[in-house]
C-alpha cells in the first residue's frame, strides 16, 4: 500500500510540473502576442536619396499594460533611420490594455545603392516583429543630372523658345551651380528658377530645381537646325543638356506699288486700279497671303488676286486692287489702308486719294449759278423802276 502511494504521489507531483509548464508556457505565448505592430504599407518601391515615413501602431491585446523596447534590426549599415512619437526620439513603449500607442518610423535611403529590394523588421522586444521592405527602383549615381522633356523646338527665326528643363542634385552637398551656354553669336539666352531670372541655382542634396531657357535668335537667321549645349556646374560636379532649335526661317512681308509711289486721285463715284507688289524679304516661305483693307465709308475695294497660296523668299507677286469712290464724296484728300497678312506677319500700306469733282458736275454748277444771276437781273429789272 505505501508503495502504491508514493507511486501515486509521484505521478501527481510529474501532473502538478506538467502543468505548471504549461500554464508558464500559456502564459509566455499570451504575452508574446499582447503587443502587436501593425502598419499598412509594408512594401514600398522608392528611387535612391528617398526618406520613407512609416506609421506604426504598437497594439497591446493583453489584459495588463505591456513595456517593450522598439528596436530595428536588418537595415544596411549605411542606411539611417529615426522613430518618434510626437517630438520625441521613441526606444520604449508602454502601452494600456486594448489600446495603442502610434509612432512613426523615418528610414533614409542613401543616394549610392545599388538597385533592388532590402528586407529589415521594427520589433517589440519581447512580443512581435513587423517585417518591412523597401524596394529601389534605380541604380544610385550619386551624381548630378540635367534634363527636359522637351529639348527640341520648332519655329521662326523672330520666336523665343522656351525650354522646360529639371536639375536635380544627387549628391550628399547643398550646391551652388552656375548656368552657362554655347551660344553662336547673335543668339541670346535667358535662365529663370522660379520666375525670376538668374545665373545660378541653389538646390540641397537630393533635392530637384525647375529652370525654365529661353533662347532668342537673330531676326535674319536662316532656316536649318542649331543645337546649342548648355551646363549645369560647381566645383566638383556638373551636367550637361543639348537643346534644339530648328528655325524655319525669318516671316517677313512688305506692300508697296511697283514705283514707290502711295498717292493717286480719283473722280467722286468712279474707279481706279492701282499695281500693288506683295514682296517676301524674309528667309522663309509665306504662306495663305490675304490681302485685306479699311476704307472711307461707303467706299470699296476689290483686290485681285484676293489671296496668294505662296511666297518663296525673295519673291514678289503682283496685286491690283481697284479703288471705288463714293458717289457722294466731295473734293478733298481721303485715306485706304491696304494690307497683306499671314498668320505669322503683316504689312500695311497707307494710300492717299485725292477725289476730284467730275466735268459734268462742274459744268451743271456752272449753269445753275449762271441761272441764278439770271434770275436776279431779271427782279432787277422788273421791279427795280417801282
Amino acid at each position: 500500500m505505501l508503495t502504491r502511494a508514493k507511486r501515486l504521489g509521484k505521478s501527481l507531483f510529474v501532473l502538478l510540473v506538467v502543468s505548471g509548464l504549461f500554464s508558464l508556457g500559456f502564459y509566455e505565448t499570451c504575452q508574446a502576442q499582447s503587443i502587436s505592430l501593425y502598419t499598412p504599407y509594408t512594401k514600398i518601391s522608392v528611387p535612391p536619396g528617398e526618406s520613407i515615413d512609416y506609421a506604426i501602431d504598437a497594439i497591446n491585446n493583453g489584459g495588463r499594460i505591456a513595456t517593450s523596447d522598439i528596436v530595428v534590426t536588418g537595415l544596411p549599415k549605411e542606411w539611417t533611420y529615426e522613430m518618434k512619437s510626437g517630438n520625441w526620439t521613441v526606444e520604449q513603449l508602454s502601452v494600456l490594455p486594448k489600446e495603442r500607442k502610434n509612432f512613426t518610423l523615418k528610414v533614409n535611403v542613401p543616394l549610392k545603392v545599388n538597385k533592388g529590394a532590402y528586407r529589415f523588421q521594427v520589433s517589440a522586444r519581447g512580443y512581435s516583429t513587423l517585417p518591412l521592405t523597401i524596394v529601389v527602383s534605380e541604380q544610385g549615381t550619386y551624381t548630378t543630372a540635367l534634363s527636359s522633356t522637351q529639348a527640341n523646338m520648332e519655329g521662326a527665326a523672330t520666336s523665343t523658345f522656351t525650354y522646360n528643363a529639371t536639375l536635380r542634385n544627387g549628391t550628399a552637398d547643398h550646391q551652388v551651380y552656375a548656368l552657362r551656354a554655347q551660344t553662336p553669336p547673335g543668339w541670346n539666352i535667358t535662365f529663370r528658377a522660379n520666375g525670376k531670372q538668374v545665373s545660378s541655382v541653389d538646390i540641397e542634396a537630393n533635392r530637384t530645381q525647375d529652370i525654365t531657357v529661353e533662347l532668342d535668335p537673330p531676326d535674319e537667321l536662316g532656316a536649318g537646325s542649331y543645337k546649342i549645349p548648355i551646363e549645369a556646374s560647381t566645383s566638383n560636379t556638373s551636367a550637361s543638356l543639348t537643346l534644339e532649335a530648328v528655325i524655319t526661317g525669318s516671316y517677313k512681308i512688305e506692300l508697296t506699288t511697283p514705283t514707290g509711289l502711295l498717292s493717286t486721285s480719283v473722280t467722286a463715284g468712279d474707279s481706279k486700279r492701282i499695281q500693288l507688289a506683295v514682296k517676301n524679304t524674309g528667309s522663309g516661305d509665306l504662306k495663305n497671303i490675304e490681302m485685306k483693307f479699311t476704307a472711307p465709308t461707303n467706299w470699296d475695294v476689290v483686290f485681285e488676286p484676293t489671296k496668294i497660296p505662296l511666297l518663296r523668299p525673295g519673291a514678289t507677286a503682283d496685286v491690283f486692287a481697284t479703288v471705288k469712290a463714293d458717289n457722294k464724296a466731295i473734293a478733298g484728300d481721303y485715306v485706304a489702308n491696304l494690307e497683306a497678312k499671314t498668320p505669322e506677319v503683316s504689312s500695311k500700306a497707307s494710300f492717299r486719294i485725292s477725289v476730284e469733282t467730275s466735268l459734268l458736275r462742274g459744268w451743271l454748277g456752272i449753269l445753275i449759278i449762271l441761272a441764278a444771276l439770271g434770275g436776279v437781273y431779271y427782279l432787277i429789272r422788273k421791279y427795280g423802276r417801282r
